[in-house]
């Protein structure tokens, strides 16, 4: 799924809006744009999660929307990858992005609430307060992008992500990690520093895109940053529904 480049998340990387910045004029970037952009793309999610959703609570069997989920999470990798190295692309491929991961985010919700009657919900609602105060935070200068931060950020996704390519590789041969994905202390405690290393993400997405509207990128790289935004969002909220699916274990 998305997830690791200069600013951990793999839509936003290196310096990608000096490269595409120029005297575009009226057709420059704005972050009221990329705002905007954001919101249709977050329309296209819900759309296609509620689909998933649905079926999965009509027939809750998991054979019911795996089928959509397997579908969702592959096609939403492969589009990220075109649009990651077609940026221009973004326009179109950004929507199908998110119309592809709503199907997997709609399916997996439905099965944590099943199970945990209005984990849903409380997810969600964490993961657009977390957006809605790291926002603020950065726009007042409480947090500010220095190369250290940045740094810090990097590396720590970095080795979240090796983790996760060890943890799946290894469980072919058989080797599980319980502890770690566990609702034990250490499985909490892993949870809990993977949302927080996710939610840094959002400050370098915001620090990114100002800095592709100040540089004057071209129009379409709006759609490129709500399409990072979603990366990080989607990535956020499933690191935070699991983190309370595991809480919710241990009553």
């Amino acid at each position: 799924m998305a997830q690791l480049m200069r600013t951990s998340n793999p839509a936003l990387k290196g310096d990608f809006f000096r490269t595409q910045a120029g005297a575009f004029g009226a057709d420059a970037m704005t972050v009221s744009g990329t705002v905007n952009k954001t919101g249709i793309l977050s329309i296209c999610v819900i759309a296609t999660a509620a689909w998933t959703w649905n079926r999965f609570l009509n027939s809750p069997s998991p054979e019911v929307v795996l089928p959509s989920i397997m579908i969702g999470a592959i096609g939403g990798f492969v589009l990220a990858l075109v649009t990651i190295f077609k940026k221009e692309w973004s326009p179109v491929t950004a929507p199908a992005y998110a119309l592809l991961e709503g199907l997997v985010l709609g399916g997996v919700s439905a099965m944590f609430e099943l199970r945990f009657p209005g984990i849903a919900m409380q997810a969600v609602g964490l993961t657009f307060g977390t957006l809605i105060a790291l926002l603020l935070a950065y726009r007042s200068g409480l947090i500010r992008v220095t190369d250290q931060f940045r740094l810090g950020v990097v590396a720590a996704t970095g080795g979240i992500a090796l983790f996760y390519l060890i943890t799946f590789v290894l469980g072919f041969f058989g080797v599980r990690f319980n502890s770690v994905y566990g609702s034990g202390p250490i499985g909490i405690g892993f949870s809990v520093v993977v949302v927080i290393v996710a939610a840094l993400n959002l400050v370098l997405d915001f620090d990114l895109i100002e800095s592709g509207a100040r540089a004057g990128a071209p129009k379409y790289m709006e759609w490129y940053g709500a399409f990072a935004l979603m990366v990080t969002l989607i990535w956020l909220y499933l690191e935070i529904i699991r983190l309370l699916s595991k809480l919710r274990s241990r009553n």
